[in-house]
C-alpha cells in the first residue's frame, strides 16, 4: 500500500538527486543525447578499449552516482564538456593528469581513488586487502569498528544510543518517521538539511549553485558537528547524499545509532511525486534509471548502518509500529561495549 512517507525539504539537494537527475535527461532530450556511448555513435565503428581506461570510466561514474550528481553537473563543476566526461566515462578518453585531478577534486576523493585501486599501494595494503577479501558483511564491519577504535583519538560517545540517525534518499520517510520517533521518545527532532540552511544562511540549493558542491558537504559536516554537540538525545533526519562523503559518514556513525530506511526504487519515485513534486517524472523511465543507478551505487554505504528497516508495502501506522518495536528490541539488544 502507496502512502507518503516523506516530508522532506523540497530545497535538500542531497534528497532530490531523481529530480536532478530527470530534469538533466529531459533537457538533454532536445537535442543530442550526452549520456549516450560516443563510440556507439561512429556509424557502428567500436574502437578496442583500452581496459585500464575502460575501469577508470567506471569508477568515475560510480563515484558520481554515489554522490548524485549527473554527468552535466559534474560537467558544470569541473569546467568540462559533457563530451569530454562522456568519453573518459565510456572508455575511450584519455585523459589528462589535470583533467582526472579536476574530476577528483569536484568528487571530494583521492585521486588514486579515480585512476585505480589505493589498496595495491604498498605491500602492507595488500596485505590487509587478503585478510579481508572474501569477508561477508558483518565481519567486515566489526573489522572498522576494531580499527575506528584503534585509531580513535576520542572516546567513544556514550550517547551513542540516544541519538537515532536516519538515512536513505528522499521519499524513504526520514522525516515522517523522524518526527514520530522524536515524540514518542520524547526528544528533539532535528532535520541537518535545516541547520544547513541556517549556518550557511541560504537554502542548500543555493550553496550548490553559488559555491559548489564540495563547499555544500563542508556545510554538512559541520552541521553535524553541532547538533552532535548540542544534543545528547535526538531523532536525526540526515540528507540523503551524506553517506557517500567518508568523513561526515564515519562521524554519524560513531556518535549516532544509525536506521537505514529502504524502500524500492518505485516506491521512491511515487511519495515524491505524492508530495507535489512533479519534476522527477514517475513515468519517465531515464529518470527511473537514474535512481536505480543512485541507488545502486550508495547501497553498500547505506548498508553500513546499524539496522535497515524496509518500508515498502506498507502502511504508514503498520511501517511505523514495526520500525518502533524493532529498533527498541535492538537497541535493548546493544551493549555497553557495542557503542
Amino acid at each position: 500500500m502507496n502512502q507518503n512517507y516523506s516530508s522532506a525539504p523540497p530545497d535538500d539537494p542531497a534528497d532530490e538527486d531523481a529530480s536532478r537527475a530527470g530534469r538533466a535527461r529531459r533537457g538533454a532530450d532536445k537535442g543530442a543525447n550526452p549520456e549516450a556511448d560516443p563510440a556507439a555513435e561512429r556509424g557502428g565503428e567500436r574502437e578496442e578499449r583500452d581496459p585500464f581506461l575502460t575501469a577508470m570510466g567506471d569508477r568515475v561514474r560510480l563515484l558520481r552516482a554515489r554522490r548524485g550528481m549527473t554527468r552535466k553537473a559534474l560537467a558544470a563543476e569541473t569546467g568540462l564538456s559533457e563530451r569530454h566526461l562522456a568519453n573518459l566515462e565510456s572508455g575511450v578518453g584519455n585523459a589528462s593528469v589535470l583533467v582526472l585531478r579536476q574530476i577528483a577534486a569536484t568528487l571530494n576523493c583521492p585521486l588514486a581513488e579515480v585512476i585505480g585501486d589505493e589498496t595495491t599501494a604498498s605491500a602492507e595494503w595488500l596485505l590487509i586487502r587478503e585478510l579481508l577479501q572474501g569477508r561477508d558483511q558483518a565481519a567486515l564491519q566489526r573489522a572498522r569498528v576494531a580499527l575506528a577504535e584503534m585509531f580513535a583519538q576520542a572516546p567513544r560517545d556514550p550517547h551513542r544510543k540516544d541519538r537515532i540517525a536516519l538515512i536513505g534518499l528522499r521519499g524513504a520517510g526520514k522525516s515522517t518517521f523522524g518526527r514520530m520517533l522524536a515524540q514518542e521518545r520524547k526528544v528533539p527532532f532535528v532535520e541537518l538539511t535545516r541547520v544547513i540552511e541556517q549556518l550557511a544562511g541560504c537554502p542548500p540549493s543555493e550553496i550548490h549553485s553559488l559555491y559548489g558542491a564540495s563547499a555544500y558537504r563542508r556545510y554538512e559536516h559541520r552541521a553535524l558537528e553541532a547538533v552532535i554537540q548540542e544534543h545528547e538525545r535526538a531523532v536525526i533526519a540526515s540528507p540523503g547524499g551524506l553517506v557517500s562523503e567518508a568523513g561526515t559518514f564515519n562521524a554519524l556513525l560513531s556518535h549516532c545509532f544509525t536506521v537505514w530506511l529502504q524502500a524500492t526504487p518505485e516506491e521512491h519515485m511515487r511519495r515524491v511525486v505524492a508530495q507535489g513534486d512533479l519534476r522527477p517524472m514517475s513515468g519517465n523511465k531515464e529518470a527511473m534509471d537514474d535512481l536505480k543507478r543512485i541507488l545502486a551505487g550508495r547501497g553498500e554505504l547505506y548498508g553500513r548502518a546499524d539496522m535497515i528497516f524496509d518500508t515498502s508495502e506498507k502502511t504508514l501506522a503498520d511501517a511505523y509500529l514495526q520500525l518502533r518495536d524493532r529498533l527498541a528490541a535492538r537497541l535493548a539488544a546493544e551493549s555497553p561495549d557495542d557503542v
